[in-house]
């Protein structure tokens, strides 16, 4: 994945479907714990000189010396753990410091008019760091049923996303626990930073 400035030095398609992938690569990593596939995904990552090209180049050099088994235990003890992992990525949480607060009722509202839906099968709050990746995915891609123009993603962003996640994964880079998911930090950080500053233009 080459990531130079996502939006200065690519067409716009091309800069559109890299941001997409970014954001639904994020949202697989944190939505679970990794399966052997999105480690050898991981793996063959490169990057460029960029702090963010820098950032996906050390995932990758992470992830080529981590197993699958030690993937998952950093996973259970970052976001799981006994009772609640070192990290809680919701952004109520984050935003409030409790759980189901309004910043959760108000996302749930702006998903209504984008088409976006809870899935079936989930258990997490739709402010999880790892849904509200994947909603930006799909806002840019069109995965709900249409792709949205930048000020609807501007919006969304700011009202959901840039209030918080910049802070998480910052504190994610830090993390005791982190040694696979560190780099993963460090991207998330300088991705939200890049999309903050687009948004700006």
């Amino acid at each position: 994945m080459q990531t130079n400035n996502l939006a200065v030095t690519t067409e716009p398609a091309e800069a559109e479907a890299l941001r997409a992938n970014l954001y639904r690569l994020l949202a697989r990593i944190l939505a679970q714990p990794m399966d052997e596939s999105l480690l050898l995904t991981l793996r063959g990552l490169s990057g460029d000189s960029s702090l963010l090209g820098q950032g996906i180049g050390e995932l990758a050099a992470q992830a080529a010396a981590t197993s699958l088994a030690e993937a998952h235990a950093e996973y259970q003890e970052l976001f799981i753990g006994v009772g609640r992992g070192e990290l809680v990525p919701y952004g109520s949480y984050y935003l409030t410091g409790f759980l189901h607060e309004k910043p959760l009722a108000r996302l749930r509202s702006d998903m209504v008019p984008l088409g976006i839906a809870r899935s079936d099968d989930s258990r997490d709050p739709e402010d999880h760091a790892g849904a509200l990746m994947e909603m930006m995915a799909g806002l840019i891609d069109g995965a709900f049923g249409q792709v949205q123009p930048l000020a609807v993603q501007k919006d969304f962003f700011r009202k959901h996303v840039g209030s918080w996640a910049g802070h998480f994964f910052a504190d994610l880079e830090t993390s005791r626990s982190a040694l696979l998911y560190r780099p993963v930090g460090t991207v998330g950080r300088h991705f939200m930073a890049i999309e903050e500053s687009g948004f700006d233009m």
